[in-house]
This record gives structure tokens, sequence and C-alpha cells, in this order.
């Protein structure tokens, strides 16, 4: 079945031009000019990716992308002509997989759109149990159905935070630098920079901490990384 993945920019020239890259490479592609339209289209098609532009002349990129995560944690690429570090990272920490800065080269969207793809699907074994869970199930981690629980609750976790969660509980109590956890949870293909490690570690608080100010679970050694910590039931 091919992956139907939606495109949501203003640029019509754009929209064509990566339409017709996504297709050459076998996906079903659908596009929107305007953010509402993209929204419609996400509620009706179901996408398994989502291009979006951070500048739309209705809804921004922003605030699309944080309706979405309210519900889904389909993998969402932003286009953004912003440089800054800031927007990215905000853009990041809105629950975003990965960005690209305009312009850019459609060969390497198509190489990120697969790269992503290949990170969301794949299965991912760290032992023979397909449940783990800590502090009297208060976390859940479920390998076969690839989802995770906190108190009961099924979380949108996006494809990089759970990959990153799997290298931090098969590895309990090990600092790992920003760097090292691009290189085990992301792998080669990761073409962001380490700072963005900092974005996906405060969405993963947010979702499985109960205090964020106080973290229980995923602590920062500072001038070294991050490391978790837990009772493994």
């Amino acid at each position: 079945m091919e992956e139907k993945i939606l495109v949501i920019d203003d640029e019509h020239g754009l929209l064509e031009v990566v339409e017709a890259y996504l297709k050459k490479d076998g996906y079903e592609v659908f596009t929107a000019d305007n953010g509402k339209e993209g929204l419609s289209l996400y509620k009706n098609i179901a996408p398994d990716f989502i291009i979006l532009d951070l500048m739309l002349p209705d809804l921004s990129g922003e605030k699309i992308c944080e309706i979405i995560r309210e519900e889904s944690d389909v993998p969402i690429l932003m286009l953004t002509a912003k440089s800054m570090e800031d927007d990215k990272i905000r853009g990041l920490a809105l629950g975003a997989d990965d960005y690209l800065t305009k312009p850019f080269s459609p060969r390497e969207l198509v190489m990120r759109v697969k790269a992503i793809l290949r990170r969301t699907y794949k299965k991912t074994n760290i032992n023979n149990d397909n449940i783990i869970s800590f502090n009297n199930k208060d976390i859940i981690i479920d390998k076969e159905e690839h989802i995770v629980k906190k108190a009961g609750d099924v979380l949108n976790i996006t494809p990089n935070e759970y990959e990153i969660l799997l290298l931090f509980v098969r590895n309990p109590n090990k600092v790992f630098t920003r760097s090292q956890i691009i290189d085990a949870a992301l792998g080669y293909e990761f073409v962001g920079y380490d700072r963005t490690i900092d974005a996906h570690i405060k969405n993963l608080r947010k979702k499985l901490e109960d205090d964020i100010k106080k973290p229980g679970y995923l602590l920062t050694v500072y001038g070294v990384g991050y490391k978790f910590k837990g009772k493994q039931d």
C-alpha cells in the first residue's frame, strides 16, 4: 500500500515540485495551500506523513502542528524560511519530527521523508519481552503495539521520542551525551543538530513526568547530557 503524504504550503510552485518528486518515489500525495484546507484533508485522509510549512496565510504551521499533536503522532516535517535556531527548536518542541529550511533540494526532502518513515514503522527490540513497565506500571512500553502509556493513558509519542525513550529504558542510569543519543537512537540518517535533542527531552518530560520541574525519570546531568532513572517492574 502506498503511504499517503499530505503537503501543506502556500507556494504553488513548490507544491507542484514536491508532489512530483514524492509521486515519482511511489507515494500517494495530497496538497493544500492553506491551513484550514490542510486540516480538513488531514481529518479526511488520515495521512501517514505530513509536510507542513510554518508560514501560511490563515493558520500558522505551529498552530496546525499543535492541533494535530493533540490527537495523533503522525510524522511531521516542518518547512521553514526561518533560519534562527530558536524558531526550529520551537517547531520541534511542538512535536514536529524534523525541519527543513527553504530553499531546499527536493531530493533531500524525499530522503528526509524516507528516513523518518523508516524510523516510524521499524520494529525495535530491546529484549524478548514485548512489555516493559516502570514504577508499578506508571509507565508501560508495549513494543508490539508500539505504544507508551502513562498512568494507563496512551501517550502521543512521536517516532523520534519513542526511539530515544527505548534507548534510555534499556540503559537505565547510563548518561548519554546529545551526540550519543543521536547516534544510538536516531542513526546516521538523522540530519538535524544535537541541540534538537533538548527539545525531544522536553517533550518526553511533559508526557512522562508528574512534575516537569522535578523530573523523576529523565534527568539532566549538567555539562554532560541525560539519563533515565526508574525501577523496572
